[in-house]
């Protein structure tokens, strides 16, 4: 590797390790406090930080085989599993919160306040831009396709926090029980975008 392309693996590898460190406490809380609130769209944001989670898990995986200098046969099939990896998580994510919405909007189940749900949303999505913006661009300097799904998958992170924050704005405000839900729905046209581009190797910026 040049000098170059291994200090942006480098902080490839440390932004990955923060997005997990921040995922695992986000995906407790998140949750925990949907399962209280009964929010289907705050425990869809708690997997959705599940599965953000295990990609930056793996991703990892593949980060390091480049820092020691693995051959790049070795890379580039760890960055093919990557990028499955990472796809299908998005679709499974999205099976789930189309159900599970679904049925929500059909018995008319209405969701508590959830004040933590709220700052954790507002918290996210001034985080997660900043840090999804940082690994795309280590990711066009090392070349990663795996390193781009990912940050697109943090980049779905902040996306979400914003439907989710709209939707719990709305339900602790105005008593819209079925806010909720939709903006869990609203969720479901861009992981289906980005699981289907992960599955076909699509690495547009």
């Amino acid at each position: 590797m040049t000098s170059q392309v291994e200090k942006w693996t480098r902080i490839g590898l440390r932004l990955v390790g923060a997005t997990m460190a921040y995922n695992g406490v986000e995906a407790v809380v998140a949750i925990w406090s949907g399962v209280v609130a009964g929010s289907i769209a705050l425990v869809g944001f708690g997997l959705d930080s599940v599965i953000e989670f295990a990609a930056a898990a793996v991703l990892l995986w593949r980060l390091s085989a480049e820092t020691h200098g693995a051959a790049a046969s070795i890379v580039e099939a760890r960055e093919r599993m990557v990028q499955r990896f990472v796809g299908t998580t998005f679709l499974a994510l999205a099976l789930y919160v189309t159900i599970d919405a679904g049925m929500s909007l059909w018995q008319r189940n209405a969701p508590e306040e959830s004040i933590i749900g709220i700052v954790l949303a507002a918290a996210s999505l001034l985080i997660m831009p900043v840090v999804s913006w940082a690994k795309l661009r280590a990711a066009r300097e090392i070349g990663s396709a795996a390193l781009r799904a990912e940050a697109k998958e943090t980049l779905a992170c902040s996306y979400l926090s914003f439907t989710l924050l709209l939707g719990l704005v709305a339900n602790a405000a105005a008593a819209w029980w079925w806010a909720d839900p939709l903006a869990a729905l609203a969720m479901v046209p861009w992981l289906i975008k980005e699981g289907v581009e992960g599955l076909g190797g699509g690495d547009d910026d």
